[in-house]
């Protein structure tokens, strides 16, 4: 979606710059720089009708003088300089789509016809453009676990951060699910009763039942342990993406950032361990493209 690239040798490196985002195009050269601005926000335009602005930045660091009419010799120079660069990195064609349209075509994906998943501890951050899709669907998350003491604690599952995500944990002994809505609303659904040592296997479970508004799920979350149910309540999931990047789904632990206010950022295992947790989803895949891409120019 962008480059940015040094051109030439050290001495030159120094001097010239090339910069491709979205359609817009600038380059920086001797203290001159020139910028194509293509309307990235606003929908396709044409490439060989931009206006070419020129700031002679040397002098005006802050851009806000455009000396283009002023000086059109300079300006046809360091266009084609601009064009000798980005043939010379393999920048053409340029793309011509949108942030929207380029999320919404979509790319080759492990994740995309599954239904099922198992992960174990130990492993990095799975991203999640291949993690299980959760999104506007029912899904339920099982985790083996091993309780070796009173009062065990820790994470079994987590993805996301604080600005939204989900965790299944153990707190004070007892089972929780921790479902965080865009960093606005958390819901916390609890077992009343302490797990007790030896192995279980601990379920949460969402069951969709409708949508409000549409493309946010609605339905209620179960809580069950060696298939008793132990809790429930009402939830409602987010239709886009957790993150864009980073903080992915762990097991076994949460990432840097919490999902939960309920625990802080080393709330590590004890007396508690897993074996594995195993995700599946139910109905179609899911994904709002609109929504991801207005998301991931507002993090720009």
């Amino acid at each position: 979606m962008g480059y940015s690239v040094a051109d030439g040798d050290a001495e030159s490196t120094r001097r010239t710059q090339y910069y491709e985002m979205l359609g817009t195009r600038a380059l920086y050269h001797d203290g001159w720089k020139i910028v194509a601005r293509h309307g990235a926000l606003s929908g396709k335009g044409n490439f060989g009708s931009d206006t070419w602005e020129l700031y002679h930045t040397a002098e005006d660091r802050a851009e806000l003088h455009d000396v283009a009419e002023q000086y059109p010799e300079r300006v046809r120079e360091m266009v084609g300089l601009w064009f000798a660069i980005a043939g010379r990195n393999n920048v053409f064609p340029l793309d011509d789509r949108t942030a929207a349209e380029r999320l919404l075509d979509p790319r080759p994906s492990a994740a995309t016809n599954r239904d099922e998943f198992t992960y174990y501890p130990g492993t990095a951050d799975i991203p999640e453009a291949v993690a299980p899709n959760i999104r506007n669907r029912s899904y339920s998350i099982r985790g083996e676990i091993e309780v070796t003491g009173d009062a065990p604690s820790g994470v079994i599952v987590a993805q996301g951060s604080r600005f939204g995500g989900h965790s299944l944990f153990v707190k004070d002994g007892a089972l929780h699910y921790a479902y965080n809505f865009l960093g606005i609303d958390e819901t916390l659904i609890s077992s009343a009763t302490p797990l007790t040592p030896g192995h279980h296997s601990v379920v949460a479970e969402f069951a969709k039942d409708g949508e409000d508004p549409p493309k946010v799920a609605t339905g209620t979350l179960t809580l069950s342990v060696d298939g008793t149910a132990v809790g429930s309540g009402r939830l409602r999931t987010q239709p886009g993406k957790f993150a864009l990047a980073g903080e992915g789904l762990t097991v076994g632990r949460d990432s840097g950032d919490p999902v939960s206010k309920e625990y802080g950022s080393r709330f590590e295992l004890s007396r508690l361990s897993v074996d594995h947790v195993t995700v599946t989803v139910e109905g179609a895949h899911f994904v709002d493209g609109e929504l991801e891409a207005h998301a991931m120019l507002a993090r720009e």
